[in-house]
C-alpha cells in the first residue's frame, strides 16, 4: 500500500470519527457552517511519520561529548524543567466532514425518527407519465382493443340466448308470440318480439301442440348457455358499439415546486441575556438548515423584538440586544404583513418559529398574540421558551399558547434549558410538523 493509499484510508478513519450529529446539534460550533454547507467536526487521525530521537542513546558514531566545540545552545523543551507543561487554553486539531442541507435532513430524519414529506404548491412542470388514462377519441394507433372486447364480451354474456330453447317454448298448445315473448322477458332472455313472430309463422300446425304445458317442456329441454356454446363452438361474432371504444393516452403528472418560507422571530429585550440567545441560534439554525434541504426553493425572514419589531438580516439577527420591554404581538403583527405581500399561501409553505423567554408584556399574549397566530395560515406555528438559569415567575407566554393550541394540529411549543434539551425541542417541532 502506497503513500496516497494510505492518506486516504486515514482520511477515511477521521470521517467515520465526525461528531454524533445530535451531539453536534447540541455543543458542537455551529458558527463553522454557512447556510448551504454544514461542517461537522471530525478527529484527526495522526499520520505516520519520521522523527528524530533527541533521547542520548550512544552508539557508533557518537564520539566523545567533551571535545569539539559547542555549535549553539540546545532549546528549552516543554517540560525539560521538570514541571508539568501549563494546559492550554487552544481547541484540539479538527478537520470537518462537509455536509449539504439535503444530506443533512436526510441524517437528521433518521436521527429522530421523522417521516416529513415537503408539500409542493406551485405546478412547475408537466410531463407525460404511463398510457394508463382513457379517452373516447383518440388516434387508431392507441384505441384500446383488449379493454373494447372485454365490453363487448360482457354483452354478448348478457344479451345471448338459446334460440332452440325459445323455439321449444313456442310448441306448447295454447301458447302463442304474445305468451312466449312474455315467459322469454321473465326468464331474462333478450329476445326481440319481431323475432319471436318470424320463428312462431315459421313452424307448421302440428308443431305448435307438441307439448302440453311449460312444466313438460322444461322437464324435458335443458337451456344451452352462452358460457357453454362458446367453450363448444367458440366465438363467431362479439357486439362491439361505439360506446365501447376507448383510447390510451399518457397520464399528466404535475411536478411541483415546493417552496419554503421560514420567518424566525426572535425577542431582544433586555432579558434576552447570551445563554438565552445562544440556546435560540442552536435551536432555529439546524432547523433552517434542515428545511432548505427538504425544499426545492427556501427563503428566510428574520425579524427581531421588543416592544417593537423590525426586519433584519440573518447575519445580525442572533446578536442584537435591546434594553427595552418586550411586546410579541409586534412580531407576529410584522411577520403577517410579510407573508401577505411577499410570501402567499396559495404559492408557499409556511413556518413561523418564534423563541424567547417567555416574558411578555401584560395581557398582549392572550389578546394579541393567539389571535395572530390563529389568521395566519402556516404548515407550522412553533414557539421556543428559553430559560436555562430556570422559570420566571412572569414568564409564561409558551404555557399560554400550548393551553390556548392544545387540540392544534399545527402549533408547537417546545422548552430548551440547556443544549440538552435542543434535539427534543427540534423532535417536537418536527414531529408536530410530520403527523
Amino acid at each position: 500500500m502506497g503513500l496516497r493509499e494510505d492518506l486516504e484510508r486515514y482520511r477515511e478513519v477521521g470521517e467515520e470519527r465526525r461528531e454524533d450529529l445530535a451531539e453536534f446539534i447540541q455543543y458542537g460550533d455551529l458558527g463553522q457552517s454557512l447556510p448551504d454547507e454544514i461542517h461537522i467536526p471530525i478527529k484527526i487521525v495522526d499520520l505516520p511519520e519520521f522523527q528524530y530521537d533527541r533521547r542520548d542513546r550512544g552508539g557508533v558514531g557518537q564520539g566523545n561529548p567533551d571535545v569539539g566545540d559547542p555549535v549553539g545552545q540546545p532549546q528549552p523543551q516543554p517540560g525539560d524543567d521538570g514541571e508539568e507543561g501549563e494546559p492550554g487554553d487552544e481547541s484540539g486539531e479538527h478537520d470537518y466532514y462537509e455536509m449539504d442541507p439535503e444530506e443533512f435532513a436526510e441524517e437528521l430524519d433518521d436521527e429522530l425518527g421523522l417521516t416529513l414529506e415537503p408539500k409542493g404548491k406551485k405546478v412547475v412542470e408537466e410531463t407525460e407519465g404511463d398510457f394508463t388514462d382513457v379517452t373516447k377519441t383518440g388516434p387508431d394507433s392507441t384505441l384500446d382493443f383488449e379493454r373494447m372486447f372485454k365490453e363487448g364480451l360482457k354483452r354478448k354474456l348478457a344479451m345471448d340466448f338459446d334460440p332452440e330453447y325459445i323455439r321449444e317454448a313456442m310448441k306448447i298448445d295454447g301458447w302463442g308470440p304474445d305468451t312466449v315473448f312474455k315467459w322469454a322477458r321473465e326468464n331474462n332472455f333478450t329476445v326481440s318480439k319481431h323475432w319471436v313472430e318470424e320463428n312462431y309463422d315459421a313452424l307448421s300446425p302440428d308443431e305448435r301442440t307438441k307439448w302440453a304445458s311449460i312444466d313438460e317442456m322444461e322437464s324435458e329441454v335443458t337451456p344451452t348457455s352462452t358460457a357453454q356454446k362458446i367453450r363448444e363452438e367458440g366465438i363467431r361474432h362479439v357486439p362491439f358499439r361505439r360506446e365501447d371504444e376507448r383510447y390510451r393516452y399518457p397520464e399528466i403528472i404535475e411536478e411541483h415546486e415546493k417552496n419554503v418560507v421560514v420567518v424566525n422571530i426572535r425577542d431582544v429585550s433586555g432579558s434576552m441575556r447570551e445563554k438565552k440567545r445562544k440556546l435560540v441560534e442552536r435551536t432555529f439554525t439546524p432547523l433552517d438548515w434542515y428545511l432548505t434541504g427538504k425544499y426545492d426553493n427556501a427563503e428566510f425572514v428574520y425579524i427581531a423584538h421588543d416592544a417593537e419589531a423590525w426586519r433584519v438580516e440573518r447575519d445580525e439577527f442572533f446578536g442584537i440586544r435591546s434594553g427595552g420591554g418586550t411586546k410579541i404581538s409586534s412580531a407576529y403583527e410584522l411577520a403577517r404583513h410579510i407573508l401577505e405581500e411577499e410570501y402567499p399561501w396559495t404559492d408557499w409553505n409556511r413556518y413561523v418559529f418564534a423563541a424567547g423567554d417567555s416574558e411578555n408584556s401584560r395581557n398582549d399574549t392572550e389578546e394579541n398574540v393567539i389571535p395572530l397566530m390563529a389568521s395566519i395560515p402556516a404548515n407550522l406555528h412553533a414557539y421556543v421558551e428559553t430559560q436555562p438559569e430556570g422559570k420566571a415567575i412572569n414568564a409564561t407566554h409558551a404555557e399560554e399558547v400550548e393551553k390556548n393550541f392544545a387540540e392544534s394540529e399545527n402549533v408547537a411549543v417546545s422548552y430548551v434549558n440547556g443544549p440538552e434539551d435542543v434535539t427534543d425541542a427540534i423532535y417536537e417541532i418536527l414531529s408536530t410538523e410530520d403527523s
